[in-house]
């Protein structure tokens, strides 16, 4: 084995590792691996015998790559892409894909990384590397370009920015499908009354695709109004099961296999606080969702 196949072997050892941290930076499936892939490029041009710690050295180098890609579409804005949920990653078993495991430890639901899409880039930055992978200020800060101290508070801006969206659901997941099966049995029958008795009061519902013009979300906030929404779109929870959405219960919607919408579902004391809902067929196509 020469010496770049026992690089590339290292290198892959930690890919699951950086995959989670770009996933967290970016939202994106497809834009994390290129992060990724971006790596290895810059690592074959490095001297590697000058790297004293290969994970570390690559995990900020998957961050300020992220923190590239993340300034590039804020210079978009004005030719956007458009608004969107960001990517899932769907379980149809009863546990995460172990491909996927890695990337989605410390409860990285749908509804967290909107919250993270909401923050400049440089505090996501900050954020993500110190928060969930442990990284000291003093190596985040050449990459943001900012002294230790004011990378510290960037990440305390972001911290207070998550804290106060209070995303983190209930840990059991056999509760949280309780709470998703009785959504849908209320749906199903038509039952309003029984649709807002598991809905937060302030629950806020997210839409993507459908009906909904491209580039634009619904929100939709509110017990009553969610419920309202839920029985105009009773006919979706007909072809509803459940499945694993970022390792928290959720559903797939398919008709003769195909996937067509995919919600996830933040539950916390029992009811439901958020609902995340993609219905693009074409993108949960390139996403695999349903695939086999």
């Amino acid at each position: 084995m020469n010496d770049m196949d026992l690089l590339a072997e290292r290198f892959e050892s930690h890919r699951s590792h950086l995959r989670a941290v770009a996933y967290r930076m970016l939202g994106s499936l497809s834009e994390a691996e290129d992060a990724v892939q971006e790596a290895w490029f810059r690592l074959c041009r490095t001297d590697v015998g000058t790297v004293d710690n290969l994970p570390g050295w690559l995990t900020t180098v998957v961050g300020r790559i992220c923190l590239d890609m993340l300034r590039s579409r804020e210079s978009r804005r004005e030719d956007p892409i458009g608004e969107r949920l960001p990517d899932p990653v769907v379980s149809t078993g009863d546990s995460v894909d172990p491909e996927h495991e890695a990337m989605l430890s410390d409860s990285v639901g749908l509804a967290l990384l909107v919250v993270l899409d909401a923050l400049a880039p440089a505090e996501r930055l900050a954020f993500v590397l110190h928060d969930m992978f442990s990284v000291p200020f003093e190596e985040i800060a050449p990459i943001v370009e900012r002294s230790p101290a004011t990378t510290r508070q960037l990440a305390s801006r972001a911290r207070r920015r998550v804290q106060s969206a209070n995303v983190t659901p209930d840990p059991d997941v056999a509760r949280q499908r309780q709470v998703v099966a009785a959504f849908l049995s209320a749906a199903r029958d038509g039952d309003f009354a029984a649709l807002v008795s598991v809905l937060d009061p302030d629950v806020v519902l997210r839409a993507e695709g459908g009906d909904v013009p491209f580039g634009t979300l619904r929100v939709v906030r509110g017990a009553a109004e969610v419920a309202g929404q839920a029985l105009t779109y009773r006919s979706m929870a007909e072809h509803a099961v459940p499945v694993l959405v970022n390792g928290a219960a959720g559903t797939l919607g398919t008709i003769n296999g195909k996937p067509l919408v995919v919600s996830a579902v933040t539950i916390r004391d029992g009811k439901i606080v958020e609902i995340d809902i993609i219905a693009d067929p074409e993108r949960l196509r390139r996403l695999g969702i349903g695939a086999g």
